[in-house]
């Protein structure tokens, strides 16, 4: 599984000064999970990026933007046409957002 937020977390974590059961606490979660997301063996909810991003005083979008990419890549790291596929995508949602600009 790909674990870019999980490597960003624990660096901020540690930068912090922080203990797993001082964040976990934090998160109402037990150590254990917490271990586990920095390891990449379990997902966060969105709503915990969103905390961790002010636990860790760094902007929401850095830790979301790894928090998302990971779950892309975990969903598309065994298919041929991923990087096609994503392509098509990303011109998807270049389109909504002009469609819904321009409304």
């Amino acid at each position: 599984m790909a674990n870019q937020f999980g490597e960003r977390l624990k660096q901020l974590r540690e930068q912090n000064n922080l203990l797993q059961r001082q964040v976990a606490s934090i998160l109402e979660i037990d150590t254990p999970m917490l271990s586990k997301i920095e390891r990449g063996e379990r997902k966060a909810k969105k709503e915990q990026v969103i905390q961790l991003a002010r636990i860790m005083k760094v902007s929401n979008d850095e830790l979301l933007t790894l928090w998302l990419a990971d779950q892309i890549i975990d969903v598309t790291k065994d298919e041929d046409l991923a990087l096609k596929a994503m392509q098509v995508a990303e011109d998807e949602i270049k389109y909504r957002k002009t469609k819904k600009k321009n409304k």
